[in-house]
């Protein structure tokens, strides 16, 4: 049975860690991110307004000026879809934060056996698996902390960041397809 964490102490785990976060995202989108109107004005104006002052960028700073990483790989696919590209548009304001965010053409993850999963992990220690609906909307996370499912995440975490491609330049091949 899965163990899931109360949803109001999921930003606290940004907090405590000690030395890394690091986020899979293997979606073709996000039900939260439709529903925004950040999403709704890009796709209107292609334009994102300047939100770097929000409290993610604001702990993103703080945590890595700490000498901590907060890094994660997004799976795409070719082409991106509409929920990725806005992703990937949005990735530059935290990028400029302090994460890494990078990319992974669904077909490679594939490839190179990396599966379709979106979880962060901590520290090599513990995760937290997210769980989402059909239409992409979250449903919770799941506290993993079992060494055997957590060394698998691990060894998912060091494929794809294996194969992954820096945000600045999956955006130019993103944009010198279009």
């Amino acid at each position: 049975m899965p163990q899931f964490i109360n949803d109001d102490t999921f930003g606290s785990y940004f907090e405590t860690f000690q030395h890394t976060a690091w986020r899979l995202e293997s979606r073709r989108g996000y039900g939260s991110d439709r529903a925004s109107a950040k999403y709704q004005h890009w796709l209107e104006t292609g334009e994102l307004p300047d939100d770097s002052d929000r409290p993610w960028c604001v702990n993103v700073r703080a945590q890595t000026a700490q000498g901590k990483r907060i890094e994660r790989v997004r799976l795409t696919d070719d082409p991106p879809t509409s929920e990725q590209r806005y992703l990937l548009a949005a990735a530059a304001t935290n990028n400029a934060a302090g994460e890494d965010i990078r990319y992974l053409r669904r077909a490679d993850a594939d490839k190179h056996s990396v599966p379709a999963l979106d979880f962060w992990l901590f520290d090599s220690v513990f995760a937290l698996a997210l769980h989402f609906d059909a239409v992409d909307d979250y449903l919770g996370a799941e506290l993993v902390n079992d060494p055997a499912s957590v060394l698998k995440l691990c060894q998912i975490r060091d494929a794809a960041w294996h194969y992954a491609i820096r945000r600045d330049e999956f955006a130019q091949q993103v944009a010198s397809r279009v």
